[in-house]
């Protein structure tokens, strides 16, 4: 009897030790609550809030600005370029024009002519020259109209990738949200284990007393309760882990507190036929949108490349202002044309042309290639939701039974038919089966927003 005494003592030891823990965490949650903000949301809310504050979709919108920008410095090459160029400038010594006396003649009447020698100075040291320049390429066009057609290929493959960030967001914000609410009712269902647990317990260790039961009746119910308490530290700490990955997706400081409400006015999401998400998914994939514009990107780098082979002509206009500068009056125009062309590159232009085909052959290929993977990700998304609709239906059907087995049970215990353990697990497996359900929900809820966005629309 000593050694069962001492055998109990140190399992009640352990029981100590986790309910410490448990208590020291839910104590130190409690202080922190006191100082932490708190926010409620539903499912719709939370959506909209992480799409308004999430950064990954701020640098996605800033990647979009970026492309824009990029876009309108290749439009501007298609104006006129309007530039001054002036220039002081300062010599050291300056050669000039010297005629000796009587260079042009000597004349009796005169004399020499000129009379003694002259030197005529060219210019000035200090000289200043500003050039207001108007060139407008015309050959050059064609390459600016290409490096234009890239850019806006540029632009939308931004959009889709920003698209394809808002519904990857919008899918993991209803992932982790449905998460807590499961990690809270599995803790629920888990504290619900320990007190029946402890009831079980303290009726085992009733009847070993009474000599109506051996002692391992007892250690084992010993040991499922730990078990249970053991559950309920995991949960908590899963519950606080998920918490934080929440808000930093949706933006908000890391140390907020959430109340999570189920979205009354949420609506099941509704898929179409598999036919017409087949249609879908062709015209707005999101991968098929980006891999459409590479191929537009590549034809206009091919084209970009043959155009090489055009000679530059570009049209002039120049107003010229000078001071100090010889033979030269101060205001001057000039207008002309210019051309410029490459007679020998060593291959640079053909081997360009090379290049860009296989690139454009690259973007075909992988475009054919997906389309291909499209159609088999739609067909596994949908086969996926109607699976996954069969089990939340039965999950449905289990909580049914568990609620009514668990009234059966308050009912029997009421009647002193039934032990408060009995009564106590059948609430804690009615507990369980609730989190099931919410559990089979979420992987439908998953799959039904993959398949949405797998057609191109937001998961919501």
């Amino acid at each position: 009897m000593r050694f069962r005494q001492t055998r109990l003592s140190s399992h009640q030891l352990l029981a100590y030790l986790l309910l410490g823990a448990i208590a020291t965490l839910v104590s130190g949650t409690a202080v922190r609550a006191q100082a932490n903000p708190s926010k409620t949301l539903t499912l719709s809310q939370a959506i909209d809030l992480a799409l308004a504050q999430n950064r990954n979709l701020k640098l996605a919108q800033l990647s979009v600005d970026d492309s824009r920008h990029k876009k309108e410095i290749a439009r501007s090459s298609y104006y006129p370029q309007l530039a001054n160029h002036s220039a002081l400038l300062h010599l050291t010594e300056l050669e000039g024009v010297n005629i000796p006396a009587g260079a042009f003649g000597n004349s009796a009447a005169t004399g020499p002519i000129p009379g003694q020698r002259l030197f005529l100075n060219q210019g000035s040291l200090t000289s200043y020259q500003s050039i207001t320049s108007l060139n407008q390429p015309t050959t050059q066009l064609l390459k600016v109209h290409e490096a234009n057609r890239a850019a806006t290929a540029d632009i939308n493959t931004a959009k889709v990738k920003l698209t394809q960030a808002e519904d990857e967001v919008a899918l993991n914000v209803r992932q982790l949200y449905y998460n807590l609410l499961i990690a809270q009712l599995e803790k629920d269902a888990a504290i619900e284990e320990v007190a029946a647990g402890e009831v079980k317990f303290q009726e085992s260790t009733d009847d070993v007393t009474r000599g109506h039961s051996l002692e391992v009746v007892a250690l084992e119910s010993h040991a499922a309760l730990l078990d249970a308490r053991q559950t309920v530290l995991t949960q908590t700490l899963q519950l606080h882990d998920l918490t934080l990955s929440l808000n930093d997706l949706l933006g908000l400081p890391l140390n907020t507190e959430l109340h999570l409400e189920p979205d009354a006015n949420e609506q099941p999401l509704i898929l179409p036929s598999r036919e017409e998400c087949l249609r879908i998914a062709e015209a707005n994939n999101p991968d098929l949108l980006a891999a459409r514009q590479a191929v537009i990107k590549a034809k206009a780098s091919l084209a970009s490349a043959k155009d090489a082979y055009i000679p530059d002509v570009t049209a002039f206009a120049h107003y010229d202002y000078q001071s100090g500068i010889s033979f030269l009056v101060h205001n001057f125009g000039a207008f002309g044309v210019t051309f410029s062309y490459d007679l020998f590159d060593g291959g640079r232009r053909n081997a360009q042309i090379k290049d860009a085909h296989t690139i454009l052959a690259q973007a075909e290929l992988s475009l054919q290639k997906l389309e291909d993977e499209v159609t088999v990700q739609v067909e596994t998304a949908y086969d996926k939701v109607q699976q996954l609709q069969q089990m939340v239906g039965v999950a449905k059907e289990s909580l049914d039974v568990r609620i009514e087995a668990s009234r059966l049970s308050d009912r029997q215990f009421e009647q002193n038919a039934a032990l408060a353990s009995a009564r106590a697990e059948a609430q804690a497996k009615s507990a369980s089966a609730r989190a099931s359900l919410l559990q089979a929900s979420l992987g439908l809820s998953l799959a039904q927003g993959d398949l949405k966005r797998t057609i191109g629309q937001m998961p919501r």
